[in-house]
């Protein structure tokens, strides 16, 4: 009994992983199609951020009231986190997607491991090895060919766009590399909360508050906005971090690279975005680079010499 269990779990973990990605993917074409319909990158963010915040709110208001609770020397972490690092990560990521197309778009996010390891190297001093050179490379020259750099005229017409989402790539890695403090400190559903929260209350100060709710739009934009702020949003994640849980996160991450593959088909059949065949090329490379970099890091955490540091880590604290 406990051998199928054990073989159940791992499959449950990468079934979460798989839904949520796919849930991702549905969200950016349809944040596309509401940018396409006049809903401005400002007023979707605001509205992705309340919606979800309220929702999340709700949730653990009623069923987990105490992960609703922080240490208070941990308050302006949270501030922090939330208020710049998360604003930044949402706002970036749409206001890329209503520049160039969706799957280019959630490509160039997916830069966000190989400027982590680049910030591994720079400031805390970590050589990196040659798996992790290639991974940068090949994911580096991978954007390249998405962002289409080898056509000038698409090049000229992206600018905009491909600033967004290296930008979204970098909020993405700075998201990742703060959040953890907070992960081995609080639940992932309180980081989560607290980072949607004063991400919210920044974008209705940004933003004139609350402006996005009191436009006139059709049943099937509110119901885009609707599914974008719940299934886009806090769904996802809760079935991302459960995965975690689950199957690790190196696996998790490779499992995520579905996200962009299903945008591409999604954004082509109903929104009628083509990549072009290098681009293509440049999407099989950064995600291929991005699993590499990957399997690097499940490599290391195996390491008896990595084992026994952390361990001491450990028992110092």
């Amino acid at each position: 009994m406990k051998q199928a269990e054990n073989i159940k779990t791992p499959r449950r973990g990468y079934i979460y992983v798989i839904i949520a990605a796919l849930l991702w993917a549905i969200s950016g074409s349809s944040s596309k199609f509401l940018f396409n319909s006049g809903v401005t990158p400002f007023q979707l963010v605001q509205l992705r951020l309340t919606i979800s915040t309220g929702l999340l709110f709700m949730v653990l208001f009623i069923r987990r009231r105490d992960l609703m609770r922080i240490k208070k020397g941990d308050f302006f972490y949270f501030v922090f986190f939330g208020a710049v690092v998360m604003a930044a990560v949402q706002f970036t990521y749409l206001f890329t997607i209503s520049k160039i197309n969706v799957a280019a778009a959630i490509l160039l996010q997916y830069l966000a491991p190989a400027f982590i390891a680049i910030y591994s190297f720079v400031f805390a001093k970590e050589k990196p090895g040659l798996i992790t050179i290639l991974s940068v490379a090949g994911a580096i020259t991978g954007c390249y060919l998405v962002v289409g750099a080898y056509n000038l005229n698409l090049l000229s017409l992206n600018k905009a766009g491909i600033i967004a989402g290296i930008s979204a790539a970098i909020a993405f890695a700075w998201y990742s590399v703060q959040g953890e403090y907070g992960m081995r400190r609080y639940d992932p559903v309180t980081v989560l909360f607290f980072a949607l929260l004063f991400a919210a209350i920044t974008w209705n100060i940004l933003h004139p508050p609350l402006e996005a709710f009191f436009h006139k739009r059709s049943l099937l934009e509110w119901g885009l906005i609707i599914y974008i702020g719940i299934f886009g949003t806090v769904v996802p994640f809760g079935l991302y971090f459960q995965g975690i849980n689950l199957i690790r996160s190196t696996r998790a991450s490779i499992t995520g690279t579905l996200e962009p593959i299903t945008a591409s088909a999604i954004s082509y059949f109903f929104l009628n975005e083509i990549l072009e065949p290098w681009q293509i090329a440049g999407g099989i490379m950064v995600i291929a680079s991005i699993i590499l970099l990957q399997f690097k890091v499940e490599s290391d955490d195996k390491r008896p010499d990595l084992i026994r540091a952390k361990n001491l880590e450990k028992s110092d604290k």
